[in-house]
């Protein structure tokens, strides 16, 4: 089983003004993490907007980025949706591409009630790509609070084809019993940027992420001074993520977030609805605020 290092990008979907996917700018995204030294990317998650998108677009945006990437960053199409069949065409439609995985998160209306439904759901799924690996993807904003641990000793015997979890939680304790069991042998890329440091510490090996769509050298060198035992200056470089961090929280991650890639001349447009879309003064005051941020 591949086991992924270093970081993975959460890439956001660039709408045009017309509200339609913006495939050039998905071009420009792709050679921009290439450039950057980013291991892979997460296509169609929650930064992505996958929710967000219909069936249709979805398969076209993960074969553009299977084009466009030109085999240099490890791609992993997040498949999930409110319906089964939904998820089961894109996870098909997924089998076929060049890609290191498919990814479900748990579905948000009729929810798993136990790591039993759990399982079997993401059996089912990831059936459907027997090729590829399937990272479950853990995020409370799904409503699916189980305990990970159980769902990776449960999963072992039911899906061959399991990779691990891309882990969206702050508990690191959860992830420190996830990153062990079964002898280590499961995959679990860290999905909370603003507590690498602290995944770090427990072992972990990579991180998928918004931020290092734009702050990508900011968190390497955050990787390197704390492998090279300088904990004086991941402390110092983690207040520059805090002020990042506090630009996505004042003005919603997506919408800064997309915001944001205007400081690498990508324009990732606005979010869809119900996200709010900012003002022309709010991205200004986004810029601002992140170039203050002083990560560059």
């Amino acid at each position: 089983m591949k086991k992924l290092s270093g970081l993975i990008a959460a890439p956001h979907t660039p709408f045009a003004p017309d509200n339609q996917v913006n495939f050039v700018e998905i071009s420009k995204i792709a050679r921009h993490l290439v450039n950057e030294k980013i291991t892979g990317a997460y296509i169609c998650g929650t930064t992505g907007e996958g929710i967000h998108c219909s069936v249709s677009e979805r398969k076209a945006i993960a074969e553009h980025w299977v084009k466009e990437s030109h085999g240099q960053l490890e791609l992993i199409v997040h498949t999930g949706a409110l319906s089964i069949k939904d998820t089961l065409e894109l996870t098909t439609h997924a089998e076929s591409l060049d890609i290191l995985a498919t990814s479900v998160i748990g579905p948000c209306f009729f929810k798993p009630s136990n790591i039993d439904e759990l399982v079997e759901y993401c059996s089912v799924v990831a059936a459907a790509a027997p090729s590829k690996g399937f990272y479950y993807y853990h995020s409370s904003m799904s409503g699916v609070n189980l305990n990970m641990e159980q769902f990776l000793i449960e999963a072992d015997s039911r899906i061959p084809n399991l990779s691990g979890i891309k882990f969206n939680s702050h508990d690191l304790y959860e992830y420190q019993r996830c990153l062990r069991v079964c002898d280590g042998k499961f995959d679990i890329p860290w999905g909370v940027d603003e507590s690498l440091p602290g995944a770090l510490a427990l072992g972990a090996k990579s991180a998928v992420g918004s931020t290092y769509n734009y702050a990508a050298k900011h968190f390497y060198s955050i990787i390197d001074s704390f492998q090279q035992g300088n904990h004086g200056e991941v402390i110092e470089k983690m207040d520059q993520v805090m002020g990042l961090i506090s630009v996505l929280v004042e003005f919603g991650g997506v919408a800064a977030g997309k915001a944001a890639m205007a400081l690498h001349d990508i324009d990732a447009g606005n979010p869809r609805l119900p996200l709010k879309s900012l003002t022309q003064k709010q991205k200004e005051s986004v810029i601002e605020r992140m170039r203050r941020a002083d990560f560059l």
